[in-house]
């Protein structure tokens, strides 16, 4: 068995694989566990499927009610305070040295009144005031042999108070006190306890209870459609913490995965056999073919990243970006089944895929038919505009369908998502701009613009070489009418048609329809140096158009409207002059390339047949007939169409329109009749 591959065969397999790879890289970037990320509000309905327990779990109180709890508990804790022995032991030997002087009388009673204040406990005045901002009578003692004790506040000693007891106890050292200042070794010597309390406290807090029950495996927690009501919604949150306590491996099985990859390679392929069998001026192009698959990539990574990265909506994501930029590079089918079909593949990843393609598809129709004839930049923030407004109208029929209660269980966060999405549709206007450059493609944007007959360029060329314009004039419209007629692309045959000629612009004095006077300095010239002028108009038009920096597909008409043609007038005119020479062919014949597309083929024949049209002797039906088909046949002949893909009935449709369009520029007119001369006197 042998196979034999030709170049096609190899292009087509080279594209498959290239669409097998979307289909790789889409299933690639889906997220590969079944996170338990189900998004629901209490008092609304459950979008999901049923839910049951995959294994038994505890539900755990809601954490309001355990910190109520908390509260509750710890309202009724009584902290713990120290006795510190060290500081009254320091104070003690600090006060006897300064009472060195004194009697040994007066040392014992000063340091035994001191003793009984700081054995008895003194507490800071700040510690006071917040035992009583918590309403606390009393407090755990600790003393120093670990023992602890229930006190009353009110048994300590402030450091004032401890001041009043000293007197109170031994009048006769009032003097003393005074003369030593023995108020300063009088200091706080119960500490707060944050050991012994933080312990208390958790032992406390270790008898709240965390769970209210149990779910078994297989019970029911929600079904669809079904009210979250508070309780259910404890029930979902305890297994989704339950999911985290157990770091349950929650990779999908592998029928998932088959099943994932099955739908995705259908969605792909119906993408791809659209293209091939409806669409083959796209699939011929594998940078076409490239752009769509990037668009649908970008947005399904868009998509996984917000999914498994981030708290956002998905609706924030710029959905109808796609079938914008589609539109805008190719048409407005194409940009339709891609997004549909990029829209069924984000289904088997979203949560309420229902609402999902509802929402996504009608914005993609509106986006779509909003720029059905695309003529300027601002209709992108027009679009944005009517896209947001399908997105609330379509979101705000979908929650009365889902909750028709009240009006105030409508939820609004998803809407101020769909917003900034809107808004980021935008965005599309930058991303134009470096596809035209990177892809090399031109948008309908750019060719609008393009044909701005008032732009400083064209008006130049008016005033340049009138008598070309007005023929770019003639022929873009009689282009256009032709194009429409055999499905071709009217804006771009029409851009082409109005530069094709512009190299005439370096001498316009050399084409007869800027000569105003008649005179032909053409006619003084050789023939091989006259024609040699009439083919550089195509090299100077492509010199041009690059310094005004138009794009490719422009500068494409320009090097193929004469195809590999002859300068017939100079060539038939140098036979004719020397009949027995033979002449230098390649001397009166365009460099070419031969048109290679249906629009430039159009082109190749309306500039013909509009420049012949000029030198017809008589306008009649059966001349202007004769003179399209025999201006047609002799480029078919002359196998200037060998590599357009245009049909036999394309090209006799073309001269039907053409025959059509020439008859009504030159019909006759009625001969207005002269006043007789008697008449008149």
């Amino acid at each position: 068995m042998s196979f034999n591959f030709n170049k096609k065969s190899v292009q087509t397999l080279l594209k498959i694989v290239m669409f097998v790879g979307l289909a790789v890289v889409v299933i690639e970037l889906f997220p590969h566990k079944d996170n338990f990320n189900f998004k629901y509000e209490q008092g609304k309905p459950w979008n999901y499927s049923i839910l049951t327990a995959p294994f038994d779990f505890l539900v755990y109180k809601p954490e309001k009610d355990i910190e109520q709890e908390k509260s509750q508990v710890l309202s009724s804790f009584v902290p713990y305070f120290s006795l510190d022995t060290a500081i009254s032991k320091a104070q003690i030997k600090k006060l006897e040295s300064s009472l060195a002087n004194e009697d040994e009388y007066t040392q014992q009673l000063v340091t035994q009144q001191f003793k009984k204040v700081y054995e008895r406990g003194i507490i800071s005045l700040d510690e006071v005031k917040k035992l009583e901002e918590k309403k606390l009578s009393q407090i755990n003692f600790i003393f120093p042999s670990r023992e602890s004790k229930r006190l009353n506040v009110s048994d300590l000693y402030t450091q004032k108070s401890a001041y009043e007891a000293i007197l109170n106890a031994a009048p006769q050292i009032y003097s003393l006190m005074n003369d030593y200042n023995l108020n300063l070794y009088l200091t706080e010597n119960v500490k707060y306890d944050s050991v012994a309390s933080e312990s208390s406290k958790n032992e406390l807090l270790k008898g709240i209870s965390q769970t209210t029950g149990k779910i078994f495996q297989g019970e029911k927690i929600i079904d669809k459609y079904e009210i979250v009501t508070p309780e259910i919604a404890t029930k979902i949150q305890s297994l989704s913490k339950e999911y985290e306590n157990r770091q349950i491996n929650t990779e999908k099985t592998p029928l998932e995965i088959i099943g994932e990859i099955i739908l995705v390679l259908l969605f792909v392929t119906l993408l791809f056999l659209y293209i091939y069998v409806f669409r083959p001026r796209i699939f011929d192009s594998f940078g076409n073919l490239f752009l769509i698959a990037l668009m649908i990539l970008l947005i399904v990574a868009m998509t996984t990243l917000i999914i498994r990265f981030s708290e956002f909506s998905i609706y924030i994501i710029p959905f109808t970006l796609l079938p914008v930029i589609i539109r805008v590079f190719f048409d407005s089918r194409t940009a339709l089944f891609s997004h549909i079909v990029t829209v069924l593949i984000l289904t088997l990843i979203v949560d309420n895929p229902f609402q999902f393609v509802i929402l996504q598809i009608t914005a993609g129709m509106v986006a779509v038919a909003n720029m059905k004839d695309l003529t300027q930049r601002s209709q992108l923030a027009q679009t944005a505009l009517y896209v947001f407004i399908c997105y609330f109208v379509t979101y705000i029929g979908l929650q009365f369908i889902e909750d028709n209660q009240s009006l105030a269980n409508i939820r609004w966060l998803p809407i101020i998502f769909l917003l900034i999405s809107s808004f980021f549709s935008l965005f599309a206007y930058i991303l134009i701009y470096f596809i035209e450059k990177i892809f090399g493609l031109v948008s309908s944007i750019t060719l609008v613009e393009l044909t701005n007959i008032n732009s400083d360029f064209m008006i130049d060329f008016s005033e340049k070489a009138p008598g070309t314009f007005q023929h770019s004039l003639q022929v873009s419209n009689l282009a256009t009418e032709a194009a429409k007629a055999i499905s071709a692309n009217a804006l771009l045959v029409r851009t082409g048609a109005l530069y094709h000629d512009i190299g005439k612009i370096l001498h316009p004095e050399y084409f007869t329809e800027n000569q105003a006077n008649g005179n032909n300095p053409l006619l003084e010239l050789e023939y091989e140096k006259a024609a040699k002028i009439i083919i550089s108009h195509v090299t100077d038009g492509v010199q041009i158009a690059k310094k005004q920096h138009i794009p490719e597909q422009i500068i494409n008409f320009i090097t193929t409207h004469h195809g590999t043609g002859k300068t017939k007038y100079f060539y038939n005119s140098f036979i004719n002059s020397n009949p027995n020479v033979k002449p230098d062919i390649a001397a009166f014949t365009y460099p070419g390339p031969r048109p290679n597309t249906k629009e430039t083929a159009i082109l190749m024949m309306v500039d013909a047949v509009e420049a012949r049209s000029h030198s017809l002797q008589e306008y009649t039906v059966e001349s202007i007939d004769a003179m399209v088909e025999d201006m047609i046949d002799s480029q078919i002949a002359d196998g200037q169409f060998k590599n357009a893909p245009i049909s036999f009935l394309d090209v006799e449709k073309v001269k039907s329109i053409l025959k059509e369009k020439v008859k009504s520029i030159y019909h006759t007119r009625i001969t207005y009749p002269k006043i007789n001369e008697e008449e008149k006197k």
